[in-house]
């Protein structure tokens, strides 16, 4: 085999720097935060050019978007298995919710990128990313879930969509504040959990009101 055979395609090795630009920027921002981060750096933990950065995307904004958008998708894909492996729709709540929350809080999120660029969102002015469709939204795939087990009578839950919000609120939502927290400051994560979905279960159960 010659070394031109040996090279990969042209598209196929554009297609890996482009990768390893998005594993770079994804690290560099989240270690360094939106404003703290350059081109420069991202592009020497990728071991590309600057002007090859800016050839794939354009600038460090839609380079953070592009990152976000991944993530986001990385994100959404793990959440589905999540709900059909550990939320199946013949399962009983009250058994598979806690499961559920302990996956979703302590792998799913936990391990994603998702949620640090969120953060970075949220308090260090870094730009948006494109709003996720609605069969893509976390809460809504939640949602379909307990509109199934509203049908089949194991919850009481006639606004799927608000139940899924309040499930979140309770679990999640506490529990990544716990987890922002001080070292030793922070509360249990799993006592939030279990607290969070008795709480749940015994507004949205099917004995509830």
């Amino acid at each position: 085999m010659t070394s031109e055979e040996a090279r990969p395609p042209r598209r196929g090795r554009s297609v890996q720097k482009r990768d390893a630009i998005l594993d770079a920027a994804r690290d560099v921002f989240t270690a360094d935060g939106y404003a703290g981060a350059s081109v420069d750096a991202i592009a020497a933990r990728a071991g590309v050019s600057k002007r090859t950065v800016y050839d794939h995307f354009g600038g460090k904004d839609p380079l953070f978007v592009a990152v976000l958008t991944r993530e986001t998708a990385s994100l959404v894909a793990a959440l589905r298995t999540a709900i059909e492996e550990e939320l199946p729709a013949d399962a009983d709540p009250a058994d598979a919710l806690l499961p559920f929350a302990r996956r979703v809080a302590t792998v799913t999120f936990a391990s994603s990128e998702y949620v640090a660029f969120r953060r970075l969102i949220a308090t260090r002015g870094a730009p948006r990313g494109p709003s996720l469709p609605e069969d893509a939204d976390p809460e809504t795939l939640l949602a379909e879930r307990l509109r199934d087990f509203d049908r089949a009578g194991r919850l009481r839950a006639p606004n799927p969509r608000r139940a899924a919000q309040h499930f979140v609120a309770l679990t999640f939502t506490l529990a990544f504040e716990a987890l922002d927290a001080p070292a030793g400051a922070g509360e249990d994560v799993d006592a939030i959990l279990r607290d969070g979905t008795d709480a749940f279960l015994r507004a949205y159960g099917a004995t509830a009101g």
